[in-house]
């Protein structure tokens, strides 16, 4: 039984990374087309950084997970656009705009929804086998 609750531990841990994932992307793809005054203060797109978690037990199960060590900020260089009647433009009319590739972001979610619904299946398919080894004993 302390397998099954370690598949279960492993799977959730990995739908909480995936949720951070894609919150990470939903907030670049917000912020695509945000423009500021000062480069410095444009909005950069946020990539989380996973990390391996190792069980207690990694010497007699090998289990492992997900988790996130941090979230960074791309080193990425905001677009300069000339915009003298934009509000937010500086002294010379220019104004940067975030450094957010939509494309590259719309990717990045597929991929963390199909490892979300992965996960989601490994909880599906588990619970299914226990229900089917319970009826077993009946």
């Amino acid at each position: 039984m302390d397998q099954i609750k370690n598949i279960f531990d492993i799977a959730s841990q990995s739908l909480s990374a995936q949720q951070v994932r894609l919150n990470t992307i939903a907030s670049n793809i917000a912020n695509a087309h945000t423009k500021v005054g000062n480069p410095d203060k444009a909005y950069r797109p946020l990539k989380p950084v996973f990390e391996t978690i190792m069980s207690e037990r990694t010497g007699e199960t090998g289990m492992s997970t997900v988790g996130i060590a941090e979230i960074v900020a791309l080193k990425r260089t905001p677009e300069k656009i000339h915009e003298p009647d934009n509000p937010a433009a500086d002294k010379d009319g220019f104004v940067y705009q975030s450094p957010v590739n939509q494309e590259e972001e719309l990717v990045e979610m597929l991929d963390a929804s199909r490892a979300y619904q992965n996960n989601l299946e490994v909880i599906s398919t588990l619970r299914s086998l226990m229900v089917r080894t319970i009826d077993i004993g009946k």
